[in-house]
């Protein structure tokens, strides 16, 4: 495939959706899109989605995805932060500073294109579009995932994952003037073994709450006491992170039943564990050969 020059190109509203570890497979798509002539002109994201889309837009992807590559499962897990009894687990300091000295903060305003991180407001339960301020407290409130991390407090709201409402935010592109409108979804029905998926459904009911889930417990264990209590605890997670990735899918095939993107990136539910973050190099092969298999299924130009 021969890329377009610039003045073939076609532009882009990307909307990246929320799903944890699958949301590396948006760096792939970033890529595709980019090596294909597609020019990204505006971004939407919810979660990870969020996290992705935010730092591309501040031009700093490279440094993520080196950084995210290098990672391993013992890195994830002293970069959580314990709380204290404050509607989550983790405080998620730990993380959002990392990413702020690898990277750098910057206000929204300042990016070369329009952002916006879709996080949940606990009390009115309605969405909040946060295109404006701090990038990383933008992304910070985006990432809120119920249990795990705690909520955040802006401007008098308590916001969560914007996952909860709107797991595949298209709407904030409504009055985006952009050629194509293009969707990851990742809350996409579950492969089968042979279809390169990673887990079976079997599997992917644990949710590979493997190692990475047992160096957490061992984390919490330092600042606990009781096991049965601690057991009962994490099984409660364990259970709450089903549940919030099952109504996540359901929600995000009623959204794109309403209104559908010009090309929906399909990524299976059981492609990795929600905490896999050292499953990035599968998981960007996969978004690349996603993004490619999309278009060349639509009519749409590639």
């Amino acid at each position: 495939m021969s890329k377009k020059t610039e003045q073939q190109k076609q532009t882009v509203s990307l909307v990246l959706g929320s799903g944890g570890a699958r949301g590396l497979a948006h760096i792939g798509v970033i890529h595709w899109l980019e090596e294909s002539g597609y020019e990204i002109k505006s971004i939407s994201g919810c979660s990870i989605g969020a996290m992705v889309g935010g730092v591309y837009a501040a031009g700093k992807l490279n440094e993520l995805e080196d950084w995210m590559c290098s990672i391993t499962k013992m890195d994830m897990a002293n970069l959580l932060d314990i709380s204290w009894g404050n509607g989550g687990i983790f405080k998620g300091d730990k993380v959002i500073d990392t990413l702020k000295n690898l990277i750098g903060d910057t206000q929204i305003e300042n990016l070369p294109m329009p952002f916006t991180a879709v996080a949940a407001d606990m009390v009115t339960q309605k969405e909040v579009w946060i295109n404006k301020g701090s990038l990383f407290d933008a992304i910070r409130a985006s990432i809120s995932l119920p249990l795990f991390f705690t909520p955040v407090k802006r401007k008098g709201k308590l916001l969560i994952d914007g996952g909860v409402l709107n797991p595949v935010p298209i709407a904030p592109t409504f009055d985006d003037h952009t050629d194509l409108t293009i969707a990851v979804n990742l809350g996409a029905p579950l492969l089968k073994e042979n279809e390169e998926a990673s887990q079976t459904e079997e599997e992917v009911e644990k949710e590979g709450w493997g190692k990475f889930q047992q160096n957490i417990k061992k984390f919490i264990d330092k600042y606990s006491s009781g096991e049965d209590a601690q057991e009962k605890d994490w099984s409660m997670y364990q259970i709450a992170d089903r549940a919030f990735d099952t109504m996540q899918s359901s929600i995000a095939r009623m959204k794109i039943a309403t209104y559908p993107p010009d090309v929906e990136i399909k990524i299976a539910r059981n492609s990795c564990g929600t905490l896999d973050f050292d499953r990035t190099e599968h998981m960007i092969k996969l978004g690349y050969k996603r993004a490619q298999e999309a278009f060349a299924t639509s009519n749409k130009i590639v």
